[in-house]
């Protein structure tokens, strides 16, 4: 801080606090309003905050109960850790109301803090800490720096601090985080990262399903999409339910019109008219470019008081049902995964591996990224450079910037590593070790990099130790701390059971025939539940309105009672394309060729459209 800034809040300070004058203009306004507050509470300038950290155990609580806070903000928080650490500074991240959660950087300044008790698990709002930068960018809602003097209290002005609050998709404040220095140190840019690395969580906090909602991706600048700046405005029908705060910021709007605003107060068109991608006039009379993600299957959205967690998706597949036995597994290992040890999950192609990864992945805060990586999917050529990242001109055709590789997007969350026993074995080796040090090293050898993450790998084979020469027995005990057999559908002891609750959720309006569900239930169905969902929802698509589902509606394949165990994968793979395409065809005259309007009407993406008809 100069010295002509020093003496400015000098003077500012001595009016203030010694004339009862309202310095204008020789602090920033939020500084002068924070100071009216506190003066209001009736807090002394001169006296040391009456603050204790928590206990231990208390803290430890505080911590789990926002552990998922914690996770989607890891890669940011270590990011900035770096340029702290060089800095002589600290990064704090808090809970919404102001408790310190984590304190990283500088050792030598940490122990500073620690005295003014800038730690983990100390309060620092305006009401036990005065003026600082946390607690008033909380009550501002928006970034603030509070420098040295600027702080309420006397003992707070060898700190300089810089906090932009965390924004919740649905206008709630998450968390806070705040890079703190030395006063006596001139910070220039540490207000600009710490709004860098809060826009790259909240965008974190958007990687989530918003079922029954229309997403819309907002920019001026149509070349910014894609970017940490891309606005985001998410429409239950005609209403906003979410937004980011560069959302909001392009059309001038604030946090609490999110539930109020109308789709057409906003931009002159039709919701329901809207296309992929589009460029429209705002309520402001000034162009913006839109872009739409697919919308899902309407569902209702609470906005007011729930949390992103509660809304969840119940489209039949993406929430199967758990009976009690796999409820109990779904216990066992998110509590193997909550101890840091790693999942295993074994079992039939189509018996909803995957599908139970993501419940698991919502279980341990649905906000940190799930990565998923078909291990057979991958060219074996492709595989390492894929998974482990490479640098600049790590082999020819090489990206010019090179990639961070998928394990490193998976840092702070979860890796699911599907079909895992089919991974070359060179790539095996590799993941062993990154498993083994928790550091990935790009191709190229490039300098390691430091990861994190929660492991569940996945595999219609048997990895049992020996029964497979290509999987390496030292990888399969670092993935199988815990094993889950999923079962296949024909050991289900209830299908019909089962078939009639997957039917309710995917057509309660359409009514289905007892001999319809007699023929379902007597099939073995050896593509498992990826089998039954497609075939569920393509009848659903062939029904007429008011119509019932009967016997005579089912294709062949499964009327022929007497070989329908027989019946090999190819045979009803083929009977379910024919069906699947001639619903397509039907989908899109419905909509006289309006490809995405056809695709939401049958819950698939406008890809799977052009790729199967042509």
């Amino acid at each position: 801080m100069t010295d002509s800034a020093l003496d400015r809040i000098q003077t500012a300070r001595h009016r203030f606090f010694d004339q009862g004058d309202a310095p204008r203009g020789l602090v920033p306004a939020s500084i002068l309003r924070s100071w009216q507050r506190c003066a209001g509470l009736g807090l002394s300038e001169n006296a040391r905050p009456n603050v204790e950290p928590l206990a231990a155990t208390a803290l430890r609580e505080v911590c789990q109960k926002y552990e998922e806070l914690r996770r989607v903000s890891l890669p940011e928080v270590r990011a900035l850790y770096a340029d702290a650490h060089a800095t002589g500074s600290i990064v704090i991240l808090t809970a919404p109301d102001g408790m310190i959660l984590e304190a990283l950087g500088s050792a030598n300044f940490l122990d500073k803090a620690a005295r003014v008790s800038l730690r983990p698990g100390v309060p620092w709002n305006e009401n036990h800490t005065g003026t600082n930068a946390i607690g008033t960018a909380m009550i501002e809602g928006r970034a603030i720096e509070v420098r040295g003097p600027e702080h309420f209290f006397a003992p707070h002005r060898v700190l300089s601090c810089s906090a932009v609050p965390i924004v919740d998709p649905f206008g709630k404040i998450a968390g806070v985080l705040d890079l703190s220095g030395e006063s006596s140190v001139h910070h220039t840019h540490a207000l600009g990262m710490v709004r860098f690395a809060v826009d790259q969580i909240e965008r974190r906090l958007f990687k989530r399903d918003f079922p029954g909602c229309r997403v819309l991706r907002v920019q001026r600048d149509a070349g910014l999409f894609g970017t940490a700046q891309e606005g985001i405005l998410v429409f239950d029908g005609e209403r906003l339910v979410a937004a980011n705060r560069h959302g909001l910021g392009m059309l001038n709007l604030v946090r609490g019109d999110i539930g109020r605003r109308e789709f057409g107060d906003l931009f002159d068109a039709k919701v329901e008219s809207l296309q992929s991608e589009a460029n429209l006039r705002d309520h402001l009379n000034k162009p913006i470019f839109v872009r739409s993600d697919e919308a899902a299957p309407h569902r209702p959205v609470t906005v007011s008081t729930s949390p992103p967690t509660a809304v969840a998706d119940h489209r039949i597949g993406s929430e199967p049902v758990f009976g009690e036995q796999l409820t109990f597994e779904l216990d066992r290992a998110e509590r193997v995964l909550r101890a840091g040890m790693s999942v295993l999950l074994l079992g039939e192609t189509g018996t909803g591996k995957e599908v139970f990864a993501r419940e698991l992945h919502r279980r341990l805060g649905n906000r940190m990224p799930f990565v998923a990586v078909n291990c057979a999917g991958l060219p074996e050529s492709l595989i390492e450079s894929e998974l482990f990242g490479y640098d600049e001109g790590a082999f020819t055709g090489a990206k010019r910037q090179g990639t961070k590789g998928l394990l490193r997007e998976a840092d702070g969350g979860v890796l699911f590593l599907d079909e895992i026993g089919d991974m070359p074995l060179a790539a095996q080796t590799r993941l062993l070790r990154v498993l083994q040090e928790r550091e990935v090293t790009p191709l190229g050898g490039g300098k390691p990099v430091k990861v994190d993450f929660t492991v569940i790998a996945a595999t219609n084979r048997n990895l049992n130790v020996g029964t497979l020469e290509q999987f390496r027995s030292d990888l399969f005990f670092r993935i199988a701390h815990y094993t889950v057999n999923l079962p296949a559908l024909r050991a289900y002891p209830d299908r019909r059971a089962l078939i009639e609750t997957f039917w309710r959720r995917l057509a309660a309006a359409t009514p289905i025939e007892a001999s319809a569900l007699d023929v379902l239930a007597g099939y073995d169905w050896p593509g498992n539940l990826r089998q039954l969902t497609g075939m569920l929802r393509t009848l659903v698509a062939l029904a007429g309105p008011g119509s019932a589902v009967g016997a005579d509606d089912l294709p062949p394949m499964l009327r022929e009672q007497g070989t329908a165990t027989g019946i090999g994968g190819a045979a009803t793979a083929g009977a379910l394309d024919e069906i699947a395409e001639r619903a397509m065809r039907q989908a899109l005259e419905k909509h006289a060729g309006n490809v995405s309007a056809a695709a939401r009407s049958l819950g698939v993406s406008r890809s799977t459209l052009y790729r199967r008809l042509g």
